[in-house]
């Protein structure tokens, strides 16, 4: 343990500083910390702390602790943004497969329309020829 007393001014009183050199635990964790953090820019990398002040390494620790939470938050922004991006390209393709229906769905309508069309002109020619069928029995019959 070192301890330092001094006296600022005669008026003051003595402050009295003390720190141990012997508790390195704070010093152990902090060894255990990334030193650099490739997601932050250089300026804002946590600065190695003076091991001897509790107060740095706390520091240094909050530091990293934040360093590590911005990294993962930018992971989850870069995951939700590829999220987006294939969201985005299957509404693209859900658009694309309405627009498909769609005209399919026309096609059908104009094909039924067609159909009933011809249907009802088949089933009067039909009518017409079995009336000239009729007629031309009756005249081949009446000669």
């Amino acid at each position: 343990m070192i301890t330092s007393t001094r006296r600022v001014s005669p008026d003051k009183s003595e402050v009295r500083i003390a720190f141990s050199l012997d508790d390195t635990s704070d010093v152990k964790d902090v060894e255990d910390l990334p030193q650099t953090f490739p997601d932050l820019e250089q300026r804002l990398q946590p600065v190695p702390p003076c091991v001897s002040l509790r107060e740095s390494v706390q520091v240094y620790k909050e530091h990293c602790r934040m360093a590590r939470e911005f990294h993962q938050v930018k992971h989850e922004i870069a995951m939700l943004e590829d999220r987006k991006r294939k969201l985005l390209a299957e509404l693209v393709e859900d658009e694309k497969v309405a627009m498909e229906i769609a005209r399919l769905e026309e096609e059908f309508r104009r094909l039924t329309e067609e159909n009933r069309t011809l249907v009802t002109v088949h089933d009067e020619r039909a009518r017409q020829l079995e009336s000239l069928c009729l007629t031309n029995r009756t005249r081949q019959d009446s000669s």
